[in-house]
């Protein structure tokens, strides 16, 4: 089995783009699409099920929190489940959820099976991780997790407009039918193209608990949320941005978010490729360039061209960051990788809700002009927690 993994590991090593990994990255995608697709379907949702269009958000929120706080408990509920069958009954499990969301008689069913869905979200994330990095040498770690992210930032360029699409001429229900379709071809990809990795001696819920409330491991999950913190506070409110602000017409918003979802993927492959040849310094300079970046564009939002320039710059920045950090987390929880793995997506959607609260309580009480600076101010703060435990390693290294 050993010998297996290591053969796996030399051919993804010779392997640009190894399909073995890919296989993950149309699990990212379809999880991507199911995510964020709703959003552009709230009106017809609202409409078919009769509810309000408040209502019909808390869809939103339930799926964000069924992320955050589900999610590590079903990692540590299948922790004995070895990873490539852990990751099939998860992708089965996704699939069940989206078709019940396509038969839907009621609210209360489709939020049920919103859930569920959230469910699979942080753990495949999780488990994914760890396996796309042991299938690979330990120097392209990252640029293997990036990889596998890439399927979820794909997902905003081409999946949700194109479940948007669907769902619109179609109905709400057949966008939910499209994502269990492509569920199941990334589930059949696992199946075939994933190798059975031998299963290290697992860790007792206790002693992953234990790794998981390490001090440096739990400052690492609040950098990870105050940097979402950051990219949301802006991120969801850039419609109103555009267009009250830099004067945009309300359709050429769309091809703006395509222009910052082309920046996520492109920032996603060489923030991977910068995080396997220097990681804490990769993750640092990120930091600083997104902080410099939101800044930037408290100015730049004023001037069509140059917002546009800066929001690709700043897509591509605030998800480069993502698979050092990826890394980094996982590597501080050595007993619990696949536990760090998923809370640090739980810690990112908390820092999502966060950022977005946030930036409506600027909207209120200063303006939308002050967005980015606020932004700015988030991902500083998260800059100086990575910057001070990074001194404090090498300070200790030298002792």
């Amino acid at each position: 089995m050993e010998l297996s993994q290591r053969l796996s590991q030399k051919r993804a090593a010779k392997e640009p783009f190894p399909v073995s990994i890919l296989s993950l990255t149309v699990g990212a995608f379809a999880i991507g699409m199911t995510e964020f697709v709703i959003m552009g379907l709230l009106p017809n949702v609202a409409t078919d099920l009769h509810v309000s269009i408040s209502a019909a958000g808390q869809l939103i929120t339930m799926y964000a929190l069924g992320v955050a706080i589900g999610a590590p408990i079903l990692t540590m509920l299948t922790q004995q489940i070895p990873q490539k069958r852990l990751l099939c009954l998860l992708m089965i499990l996704f699939i069940v959820g989206n078709v019940i969301s396509v038969f839907a008689p009621s609210y209360a069913v489709l939020m049920g099976a919103r859930v569920i869905t959230a469910l699979t979200h942080g753990t495949f994330f999780g488990v994914g991780a760890v396996i796309a990095s042991n299938l690979v040498p330990p120097n392209k770690r990252a640029g293997a997790v990036s990889i596998m992210m890439a399927g979820l930032t794909i997902a905003n360029i081409i999946g949700v407009p194109l479940g948007t699409f669907i769902g619109q001429n179609m109905g709400w229900r057949a966008s939910f039918g499209a994502i269990a379709i492509m569920g199941a071809i990334a589930l059949a990809g696992i199946l075939v193209f994933i190798p059975k990795i031998k299963q290290e001696q697992t860790a007792s819920i206790v002693q992953q608990l234990a790794a998981l409330a390490r001090p440096k491991l739990l400052v690492f999950l609040l950098i990870c949320a105050l940097g979402n913190s950051g990219l949301f506070a802006v991120f969801t409110y850039i419609t109103p941005l555009l267009t009250q602000v830099t004067g945009f017409a309300e359709h050429s918003v769309t091809w703006i978010l395509v222009l910052f979802g082309c920046g996520v993927t492109l920032g996603n492959i060489v923030g991977g490729k910068l995080a396997d040849w220097k990681l804490m310094p990769a993750i640092l300079g990120l930091y600083v360039a997104i902080s410099v970046i939101l800044a930037i564009l408290t100015f730049t939002i004023h001037s069509p061209a140059a917002a546009v320039v800066t929001i690709f710059l700043w897509g591509a920045g605030s998800f480069a960051v993502m698979p050092g950090l990826q890394v980094r987390i996982m590597s501080l929880a050595k007993a619990a990788p696949a536990l760090a793995s998923t809370s640090s997506h739980s810690a990112g959607n908390l820092g999502n809700a966060v950022g977005a609260f946030i930036g409506g309580w600027v909207i209120t009480h200063l303006s939308l002009n002050a967005l980015p600076w606020v932004g700015a101010v988030l991902v500083g703060m998260a800059l100086m927690l990575g910057l001070a435990t990074y001194m404090s390693e090498r300070k200790t290294i030298k002792l």
